[in-house]
């Protein structure tokens, strides 16, 4: 199968790595990695086993393929699509994304509803061009128009793919886990090294409680999405003391590599981040369900503000939005 990858970074990357290690005959669609990719393929190491993939490299398709995944972050989206728009007319297309909604964003661009999503409960690092660590195991849940397609796909190049009953319950879960990002972004430490300081933890878990608070208020039935499902919401809604078994217990999963999250990634990498459609999707939420959403506002602020300066704020700035009892 003719399967064309737009974006090579964390995500795209190891797909990509992965889907060619299937057999697959892949085409990878990259902007500034390209000389890179194609000078050195991409090397795929973690929990997902090692692979060398040298897949074609191009700027923007100009041919057809059989499918399409888009895993660039939402912010890219149109510049991704774009260039390639004639080429994907009718393609099938899996948006792997953070965020609510991302299948129907792409939609629109594309003007046809052959859109599925995806969501994936792994952790993978990639602070270099075409090199992609896996940090942590997960599975990947696929939904919505196509969505039987991709999950099948799937299944024959990585473990864990399942189809979800509700691509919107699962979008909301993975968002109460993503809201474990903006903190690390903001002091530029690692999840692990942030669960382990009482003050950070606390602000975690504040931020994950008001994506869970909304998530419930939404009214969408919650889909389970690798270990957060809807008692694990309930724990997140309950209080902030109980919430912070949450990230606590995803933290002790990473092990012993450290693992920054996506929105440290981008910035690491001098990289626009996706704040907006994560910490900031959790705000735009909570206003239009009547809710507040202090904590995630405050590090939304944060995190801009390190993209800004370019320098990392201090943890007490950071504790300050959800005090120490």
């Amino acid at each position: 199968m003719r399967i064309a990858v737009l974006g090579a970074g964390a995500i795209g990357g190891c797909l990509a790595a992965l889907l060619d290690a299937a057999g697959h005959d892949l085409v990878v669609v990259a902007r500034s990695s390209a000389p890179v990719l194609r000078a050195h393929g991409i090397r795929l190491e973690g929990a997902f086993g090692t692979h060398h993939a040298h897949p074609e490299v191009v700027d923007a398709l100009t041919e057809a393929p059989d499918v399409a995944i888009l895993a660039t972050k939402t912010i890219d989206s149109a510049a991704a699509l774009t260039p390639s728009r004639a080429a994907l007319a009718d393609v099938p297309v899996l948006a792997v994304q953070n965020g609510l909604d991302a299948h129907g964003r792409v939609a629109r661009i594309l003007g046809h509803d052959r859109v599925a999503a995806g969501l994936g409960t792994w952790a993978a690092n990639a602070l270099e061009p075409g090199v992609v660590r896996i940090t942590a195991s997960g599975e990947t849940v696929v939904g919505g128009p196509e969505g039987e397609r991709f999950a099948g796909m799937l299944s024959g190049a990585m473990p864990h793919v399942r189809r979800a009953g509700s691509i919107e319950g699962a979008q909301w879960a993975k968002l109460c886990v993503n809201a474990v990002n903006a903190v690390p972004a903001a002091v530029g430490l690692s999840m692990q090294e942030v669960a382990a300081a009482p003050a950070l933890l606390r602000v975690t878990a504040a931020a994950m409680r008001e994506a869970a608070l909304a998530a419930i208020a939404s009214g969408v039935a919650i889909e389970r999405v690798g270990s957060v499902g809807p008692e694990t919401i309930g724990t997140l809604a309950a209080s902030i003391e109980e919430a912070q078994a949450v990230p606590r217990r995803m933290a002790a999963t990473f092990g012993d590599v450290p693992n920054l999250g996506s929105t440290q990634q981008s910035i690491r990498k001098g990289q626009p981040t996706e704040v907006d459609d994560l910490a900031g999707a959790i705000v735009e939420a909570s206003a239009r369900l009547g809710l507040d959403a202090p904590v995630n506002a405050g590090l939304v602020a944060l995190v801009h503000e390190v993209e800004r300066t370019g320098a990392f704020v201090a943890p007490e700035r950071v504790a300050a939005l959800a005090p120490l009892p």
